[in-house]
């Protein structure tokens, strides 16, 4: 299996990033972890590196509320429709601003990957909204999202 950055992303959130501590090894330990675990150098660096344009990123406020997307010929080549729906499916649900579907997009354009599945955007997402101070209930609305712990009918 190839493992890539995403892959890198997913171990260093669900080792370190979603815990309650604010004790985290230093960058060099965690990076000799990752080596150890079998990912490569080149994945590790830009898996840090997102990470840090993620946590420089300050909340986007739009001018207008009543706003809509448009998605460019860019964007549209990344996210097939079923990503773009589900960014507004989320947006309308109340877990993403739309500051934060900004954040999200750009994060996924930052990977340079081709094929976002859905998949990778609900980790995407889930990882902005850790970024992002403020609605825990959001984080945890897409937590259950990304761990399918939302039932599929409503009785």
């Amino acid at each position: 299996m190839k493992e890539d950055i995403f892959d890198v992303l997913i171990y260093l959130f669900e080792n370190y990033l979603d815990g309650d501590s604010d004790n985290y090894p230093d960058t060099s330990i965690i990076a000799s972890e990752l080596l150890d675990a079998g990912f490569q150098q080149p994945d590790v660096n830009k898996a840090f590196d997102w990470l840090e344009s993620l946590a420089e990123m300050d909340s986007i406020s739009p001018a207008i509320s009543s706003s809509f997307r448009i998605f460019s010929q860019q964007e549209i080549a990344v996210f097939d429709l079923e990503c773009r729906d589900f960014l507004m499916y989320l947006e309308h649900a109340g877990i993403l601003t739309p500051g934060n579907r900004e954040i999200a997009i750009d994060r996924a354009m930052a990977l340079k990957d081709e094929n976002i599945t859905i998949d990778k955007l609900k980790w995407i997402v889930l990882m902005v909204l850790l970024s992002q101070p403020g609605d825990s209930a959001a984080f945890s609305r897409m937590e259950d999202i990304v761990y399918d712990l939302i039932p599929n009918s409503l009785h």
